[in-house]
């Protein structure tokens, strides 16, 4: 397994990491992905160790807790061996203050999740979204006290904008308050909008990009075709409303790419699409899921290799989208392009 730094911090991870969105999975949603019991948690655990994955990502909303305490009792006797990443700030009640991240919230929400994990600290702890009711200052002072406090070693961001990390970063960096070494995004084949602002903001300030949903909401798994229907046994059935949406033509048109280079190279449509995701720019780690051992095993299988030139051009040119404004013109105007030179 390749480890990177974390973003700008001293912190290794492995280039895969494990999602436990599938762990004691419940509700519409993640008893849809899943739901795996502390045993079957403790075995994928295992595979998982065996071939370096280390991190392990949950988040407090992930059925409401459960996947936190499934991970917990999985990690007893070897929290050495492991580093966790959760998330807060999404609304875990219905209460005024169940959600955000002012500094009530975030402290309480730090202690339930180390609770729930049976731990005493968290290697990395994400805001789950921006809170713009929550002034940036409070939201980063409570933080710093917190990994001061030792119960957070590293901090960082999900889903936020630009302008909203950015302002972060500078926060951070006025006060000497923690900086976000982390960036958890959504990306892949059939979503490349992290690449238009994220990506250029990513490499600047050192923030890592921890990809979530690599294989497109479960769309690139190789069981999707033009002409065909939805696999009878797909959870899109129940979650697709949940994710991130695309056009048909346009993954169709990305689905047929990956088959043709899975045919050349000998893998699998999500390995190869996985494969891609490695060699982007900024990206520390993918976070990939599994309901069990076979799935868990088959996503391992697409590290160790990387595509060639030509076959990353070609899932390039089949993925691209015309990019809004204000990126366009940086791509398709030679003044622009000349004082912006693409990262990708």
């Amino acid at each position: 397994m390749e480890y990177r730094r974390l973003g700008a911090s001293g912190l290794k991870v492995p280039l895969l990491s494990f999602g436990t969105g599938t762990f004691g999975g419940t509700g519409p949603l993640f008893g849809a992905w899943g739901t795996t019991d502390a045993a079957e948690a403790r075995r994928l655990l295992d595979v998982c160790l065996d071939a370096g994955v280390t991190l392990f990502d949950t988040a407090d909303v992930y059925s409401n807790g459960a996947s936190e305490e499934v991970l917990g009792e999985a990690i007893k006797g070897r929290r050495g061996d492991v580093l966790i990443s959760t998330k807060t700030t999404l609304p875990m009640g219905d209460g005024p203050n169940d959600a955000g991240s002012s500094r009530w919230r975030l402290v309480r929400a730090v202690e339930d999740a180390l609770r729930r994990l049976g731990t005493d600290y968290i290697d990395l702890l994400q805001l789950h979204a921006f809170d713009a009711g929550t002034p940036v200052e409070e939201v980063l002072a409570t933080l710093d006290v917190l990994v001061r406090a030792g119960k957070l070693r590293y901090v960082g961001v999900s889903n936020f904008s630009g302008w909203q990390l950015m302002k972060s970063l500078s926060v951070a960096e006025r006060h000497g308050w923690p900086r976000y070494v982390a960036h958890q995004v959504y990306y892949s084949l059939i979503g490349r909008d992290y690449e238009w602002e994220l990506m250029p903001l990513g490499l600047d300030q050192g923030v890592g990009a921890l990809v979530w949903s690599p294989l497109g909401w479960g769309r690139l798994t190789g069981k999707i075709r033009r002409g065909a229907p939805l696999p009878a046994g797909s959870r899109l059935h129940d979650t697709a409303k949940f994710g991130p949406p695309v056009e048909d033509e346009h993954l169709f048109r990305v689905v047929e790419a990956l088959e043709e280079v899975a045919g050349e190279t000998g893998k699998t449509v999500p390995q190869v699409a996985l494969n891609w995701l490695a060699q982007r720019p900024t990206v520390s780690s993918i976070i990939i899921g599994a309901r069990d051992e076979e799935q868990l095993r088959q996503n391992l299988g697409s590290v160790g290799w990387n595509l060639a030139p030509d076959q990353v051009a070609r899932l390039d040119e089949a993925s691209s989208v015309t990019v809004p404004y204000p990126y366009f013109p940086y791509r398709r105007q030679e003044g622009f392009a000349r004082l912006n030179p693409p990262v990708v």
